[in-house]
């Protein structure tokens, strides 16, 4: 049968976030490499599963293999990175969804004009606050190791800083605490913000 023009309506984010039992949101944990920024956003995105909450995980390295892989390392070019993963994250959102977002998006202004695609209260800021030295040594990739000889240019920690969030929504000791404390504290922030039920 025919749509008829009472059938043809937008399907709002409200909408989709009531279908969905939550209240959509971007955690964008910011920190740098061997933080632990991925495997706490793992263990976040797998508890907020089995809660039956809809969510999804854009990990930095991930999305470099497909969306982002004609970027190379440049300020320029992570600048690009971080604002594809920034829309990619918006249109997430507006579909309900709580997008669980792991990236070192190292310099303030980038993750301040992400801030600025959502509404307000949908951008949660989380830093991974490890120590580079506690990085350095963890270095599960060799990363540092290699920036450290000279392999690997503007490596950031090493010859490209990294800028701290000044008023992040969470701050995680990840050197001082286990993934399961961490995720236990996102968990809990997010109840009490209402993004998920207690």
């Amino acid at each position: 049968m025919p749509s008829t023009q009472s059938d043809l309506r937008d399907i709002s984010k409200s909408d989709r976030a009531r279908a969905l039992g939550q209240k959509p949101c971007v955690v964008w944990l910011t920190g740098l490499s061997a933080a632990g920024k991925s495997s706490i956003a793992s263990g976040l995105q797998s508890t907020l599963f089995d809660r039956g909450m809809h969510c999804y995980l854009l990990d930095g390295d991930a999305v470099r293999l497909g969306l982002s892989r004609d970027l190379g390392y440049s300020d320029a070019d992570r600048q690009e990175h971080i604002r594809r993963v920034g829309e990619l994250a918006r249109l997430f959102v507006d579909a309900g969804l709580i997008v669980l977002v792991a990236l070192i998006s190292p310099f303030r202004a980038e993750r301040n004009t992400v801030r600025k695609l959502f509404e307000h209260g949908e951008f949660i800021e989380v830093f991974v606050d490890t120590p580079l030295a506690v990085c350095e040594q963890r270095d599960p990739k060799g990363l540092y190791r290699r920036a450290r000889a000279g392999q690997v240019p503007l490596f950031t920690g090493i010859d490209s800083p990294y800028e701290a969030p000044e008023h992040a929504e969470v701050v995680l000791a990840a050197n001082e605490m286990g993934i399961d404390d961490c995720v236990a504290q996102l968990v809990g922030f997010l109840q009490g913000r209402g993004n998920i039920p207690r």
